[in-house]
């Protein structure tokens, strides 16, 4: 897996914990974790995936946009022939 940090902390101004390019190859995942005291975006640029939110599986593609409440949990893998593609945003509360 791939991560392309776009700005850092410091450019956002210690609100935004992480904007990010996350290329996973394919058969490859992104483990499921929780966040506390942040959210997080994904805006999923390409390829094909299976997105966990909280232990339910949904149908990722191009175009998809999946958020991830404080509290909850969530996690990804690729499932296609290409990498799964996507932006992450953290924003911290």
């Amino acid at each position: 897996m791939q991560v392309e940090k776009l700005l850092d902390e410091r450019q956002m101004n210690g609100k935004v914990g992480l904007f990010a390019k996350v290329t996973i190859p394919p058969d490859d995942v992104l483990d499921y974790h929780e966040h506390h005291r942040e959210t997080e975006t994904y805006y999923i640029l390409s390829g094909e995936g299976i997105y966990n939110d909280n232990g339910t599986e949904k149908r990722a593609a191009a175009g998809d946009v999946f958020f991830c409440e404080d509290g909850n949990g969530h996690g990804i893998r690729c499932v296609g022939e290409e990498p799964l593609i996507f932006m992450a945003l953290i924003i911290l509360n």
